[in-house]
């Protein structure tokens, strides 16, 4: 019989090939029907017991070993972004203005590829592999919570997550125990001023001028009001107004984000913004409605399962494997299920200057080095071997990875 590590290598094809029929046929938050069905299809083909429309399009599939043992989840994301792709190749998109551009048909594609392997070997697991395909991670308030609610995460021991990271070159893994991911809000804000010809401002109330005037505003919140000491981020990323080159604009609406660590802080971060918004507007002669949207917390990694990382990177990637992260200022509903039961949330390598390989998330041409998805199949694998074994029951994988 092949051992794991020679059907996980003999099912990377597989990962590629779904991988690329998941880029080709993306599908937005909340909308991934046609998504789970694949999947949904490939894990009934396997054996595994499975939920569907979980918290919406998510997938439950339970994987049951030889004999009683520790419950262990693998979570995956499955939505794409409203982008463009721009790329030349086979497996572009063929939505338009929807593409996979943060790389979690790679996710849902890596976590199939271990379900299969698993699935081949039950007579190695002591216990419940439980492989969550999530929905909805892109948009608020996302899908983690929604499957939670609907028992996601009942009678679960432990869980794991892992992000594709074209930022860190393939062949690396990335973790690091307490916070490693940002708390993730959002803001939309309406200036409500007075319309007129572009050549009479004094009878007019210019929400450009206004707007203007926030964006710069709003950047003294970082610099001059939170401990420079204390990570945060205060972006504004759209402003839309006006229709014509000699009409001031009546209305203005700004949309930005902000990204912390800390709880306090982050409220802090709130209500500063909420003040300067008021008077900006009130010393310009502008109303305004502000909607602050609290999104994901921040992801805290479990400290004694982040240091497990270290432990299973070796197995799965060789000695030089397992790095330890720096602070990301991206968001995550991966943090929710933290919140609720012990794991943690771990970075692979997708990134590859060599190939190319280097424009960054959320970009219309980014694409990952595929090598990096057997690499993430291993280390999901060399966690789950990890705590088994301090659990008392087998190893699953024999020999660090190459």
């Amino acid at each position: 019989m092949k051992s794991i590590e020679e059907t996980l290598h003999a099912s990377v094809p597989d990962m590629i090939a779904w991988r690329r029929y998941l880029h080709r046929h993306p599908e937005l938050s909340f909308e991934e029907s046609k998504t789970a069905a694949f999947v949904a299809d490939l894990l009934k083909q396997w054996g595994l017991e499975i939920r569907t429309g979980v918290g919406g399009h998510g997938i439950v599939a339970k994987l049951r070993g030889a004999s009683d043992g520790p419950t262990v989840a693998l979570r995956a994301d499955m939505d794409a972004l409203p982008i463009q792709d721009e790329k030349s190749c086979e497996y572009a998109s063929s939505v338009p203005g929807v593409m996979h551009a943060c790389g979690h048909d790679a996710h849902t594609s890596t976590l199939l590829g271990v379900a299969k392997t698993l699935s081949s070997h039950r007579e190695a697991l002591n216990g419940t592999i439980v492989f969550i395909f999530q929905p909805a991670e892109e948009m608020t308030p996302g899908g983690a919570m929604g499957m939670i609610e609907e028992g996601a995460l009942d009678g679960v021991d432990v869980i794991y997550g892992i992000h594709l990271w074209t930022p860190f070159e393939v062949g690396a893994a990335y973790c690091k125990p307490g916070p490693m991911m940002a708390a993730a809000d959002e803001f939309v804000i309406e200036i409500k001023g007075k319309g007129g010809h572009g050549g009479l401002p004094h009878e007019t109330v210019d929400s450009v001028y206004v707007a203007s005037q926030l964006v710069v505003n709003l950047q003294s919140i970082v610099s001059r009001s939170t401990d420079p000491t204390q990570p945060c981020v205060v972006s504004v990323g759209s402003i839309h107004s006006g229709t014509s080159f000699n009409v001031i604009a009546e209305s203005a609406v700004l949309k930005g984000t902000v990204r912390t660590y800390d709880a306090a802080l982050r409220m802090q971060v709130k209500e500063r913004l909420e003040t300067i918004v008021e008077q900006t507007c009130l010393m310009n002669g502008a109303a305004y409605t502000l909607d602050y949207k609290l999104g994901y917390p921040p992801v805290v990694n479990d400290a004694k399962e982040a240091e497990r990382f270290y432990r299973a990177a070796t197995w799965a990637m060789g000695t030089e494997g397992g790095r330890t992260a720096p602070l990301i200022m991206a968001g995550e509903d991966y943090a929710y299920y933290l919140e609720k039961i012990p794991g943690c949330f771990m970075f692979v390598g997708a990134g590859n200057k060599t190939r190319g390989v280097v424009h960054p998330h959320h970009h219309p041409r980014f694409d990952i080095d595929e090598a990096s998805m057997e690499h993430a199949a291993r280390l999901f694998i060399a966690m789950i071997q990890d705590y088994m074994k301090e659990n008392g029951t087998r190893s699953l994988i024999s020999s660090p990875g190459k």
